[in-house]
């Protein structure tokens, strides 16, 4: 773990009205990806609104790298076929790693640090706040999926410092 600042923890929570790919339900995860880290869900089988509430945990060493989510789903194990698409997504983190490098974590709970806003320039599909929780910087983002008729994926960002990490 030489030169990481920390750890970001993204907890998947869930998708909502995600595209269909299959005769029935899709079978969906999400692949996350931060430089050259790539870490994904467990499978959800049989449905257009999966719950997955699983944390990634990704080591930070260059802050300003983007937080890149790819939603998919795969076919049952018996079929041969690659894994259909089903949509994707690019969240910038860099106000989230200025929020903490500012060392806001000891506000009161729930102090609303900074709201980003839905644009042309990112994949949000409403306002998401950076807040301080329970002592760390965390985020709730909810996500537009692109490339597909409809679908959302809602993550929470929280940042986990390293002991003796150096500052950023």
């Amino acid at each position: 773990m030489e030169n990481v600042t920390g750890l970001l923890r993204v907890r998947v929570v869930r998708g909502v009205n995600l595209a269909k790919r299959d005769a029935g339900d899709s079978d969906a995860y999400v692949v996350v990806l931060m430089g050259d880290q790539k870490l994904k869900t467990s499978v959800k089988k049989n449905s257009l609104n999966p719950e997955w509430n699983e944390d990634l945990n990704f080591c930070v060493s260059d802050p300003t790298q983007p937080l890149k989510i790819d939603l998919q789903e795969i076919y049952d194990k018996d079929t041969l076929t690659q894994d259909d698409k089903m949509g994707d997504a690019e969240l910038d983190i860099q106000q989230f790693m200025e929020a903490v490098k500012m060392g806001l974590a000891d506000l009161p709970n729930g102090f609303v640090i900074e709201t980003m806003r839905p644009s042309q320039q990112n994949c949000l599909a409403g306002d998401s706040t950076i807040t301080s929780k329970d002592g760390m910087i965390a985020q709730d983002v909810v996500l537009q999926l692109r490339n597909v008729e409809s679908g959302k994926v809602e993550l929470q960002l929280l940042w986990l410092s390293v002991p003796c990490a150096p500052d950023f």
